[in-house]
């Protein structure tokens, strides 16, 4: 049996705290017994096990970083230095996805699948899934975490359909079938499948009875626009979830109420929100923003101390409608795709946000084109923007224009827009690319 607090995700944050650093101090205790890396760590930092009693204490331990983990693994194939249990106690391998570099391997014991198993479990109910949904899955199964959704959605009793990706016929047929009313996958899937149904089944997304979008994987999902566009589309709700691969599938889930990612796993992680230019530590209120660190305090295989996601996310407290106190979340980018056009940080989902506002007459799809190594760039920023079908050659100069306006007056950056035909930019099953580096 894996130690739970029962309302975890039901109590404030700070209600959690006693409880928190019970598991806190056995699990300092635990990593510096058996892992190389932290106990280097810790020797680096001038501290022991002893020195980490609070929460608060925690800021006297260096941060964890994902190139710190690939070096680890380099070091010590397959698992790595900061493993904290053997391969013979693992009983699954899974992978980050590896956007940013090599990617890196996590290991789970039994007691690790189990608390995972348990958090997902959370993520399905806090979208008001049960029972009798039927959820057909349309991300990866492979190395992907997110494949252990499926863990959750049988402890939860719900029917698990297993697509994953390059299937799209299957998954349409698999919803008509089964008469499916959840789909599980990425915000720009969710975009490409509608224009497949459209293509090749002649009808329209909505038709399908589709009655939860759960998306995560990239961020999109908490974009106004485009979760308007996919809503209008499906006829769904569209709820929003967030995770990391190092540290658990999905720890924010957003409830009907649409108002925000409630976290959800306090009694198995620790989130510390810090500056990202300075790396000290924010308290938690309301309107906060800043980037998300995460401590495990309930984990054998991969027992990251303070990691540093690269997630900036914004805070919102307070008592959801839905009655849940725990504290909220909306991720507005991430430090590692971030822009600085002329000292102003753009993110790239931002940008795709501003265009897809000008639908019906642009498609919602765009490419970020780059001539010199990220994140510096020189203005103007060329993006390249697919237009819908039978505009004449004034309305797209005048398309062009007021886009540009915008993003000027919305984002504070001066773009260079390039108008393409509807079909031109590719679509993506996984995560979108939306940033190209060409001449670099």
């Amino acid at each position: 049996m894996i130690l739970k607090f029962e309302n975890a995700f039901n109590e404030p944050y700070v209600e959690l705290k006693d409880f928190q650093e019970i598991k806190l101090r056995k699990q300092i205790k635990y990593v510096y017994e058996n892992s190389p890396f932290y106990r280097e760590k810790f020797r680096q930092a001038g501290i022991s096990p002893d020195d980490i009693q609070t929460i608060g204490d925690l800021e006297k331990v260096p941060f964890t970083t994902k190139d710190e983990i690939r070096e680890s693994q380099r070091i010590q194939p397959p698992l790595g230095l900061h493993a904290a249990a053997s391969l013979e106690d693992v009983i699954r391998v899974h992978s980050s996805s590896g956007t940013t570099g090599k990617p890196t391997y996590v290991g789970i014991t039994r007691h690790d699948w189990d608390v995972w198993t348990e958090i997902l479990a959370r993520v399905l109910k806090t979208h008001g899934i049960g029972r009798d949904s039927r959820i057909v899955f349309a991300m990866g199964l492979t190395f992907f975490v997110g494949s252990s959704m499926k863990d959750g959605i049988e402890r939860l009793g719900a029917t698990f359909i297993p697509i994953g990706t390059g299937a799209s016929e299957r998954v349409v047929q698999s919803i008509q079938d089964f008469q499916a009313d959840v789909l599980l996958c990425t915000p720009s899937y969710a975009s490409y499948l509608a224009e497949y149904v459209r293509d090749h089944f002649h009808m329209e997304p909505k038709d399908l009875g589709i009655k939860i979008m759960s998306v995560g994987g990239e961020p999109g999902g908490g974009l106004p626009e485009v979760r308007r566009k996919i809503e209008q589309d499906w006829g769904c709700k569209v709820l929003e979830a967030m995770g990391n691969a190092d540290m658990a599938p999905v720890l924010f889930s957003e409830c009907p109420e649409q108002d925000g990612m409630h976290f959800i796993g306090s009694d198995f992680v620790i989130c510390e929100i810090i500056d990202p230019k300075t790396g000290k530590t924010i308290p938690i209120a309301d309107g906060v923003e800043g980037e998300l660190v995460y401590t495990a305090i309930d984990r054998e295989c991969c027992p990251l101390v303070r990691f540093r996601t690269r997630d900036l996310i914004r805070v919102k407290t307070g008592e959801c409608k839905c009655g849940r106190k725990s504290f909220r979340i909306r991720c507005i980018g991430r430090t590692d795709d971030m822009l600085i056009v002329r000292g102003v940080n753009v993110f790239p989902s931002a940008i795709k946000d501003v265009v897809s506002s000008f639908r019906p007459q642009v498609t919602g799809e765009i490419r970020i084109l780059l001539k010199q190594k990220p994140p510096l760039v020189h203005p103007p920023l060329p993006i390249q923007v697919e237009v819908e079908d039978g505009l004449t050659e004034s309305e797209q100069s005048a398309l062009k224009k007021e886009i540009e306006s915008t993003l000027r007056s919305k984002l504070i950056f001066t773009s260079d827009v390039q108008l393409v035909p509807k079909g031109t930019l590719p679509r993506f099953e996984m995560k979108a690319k939306l940033v190209q580096e060409i001449n670099v």
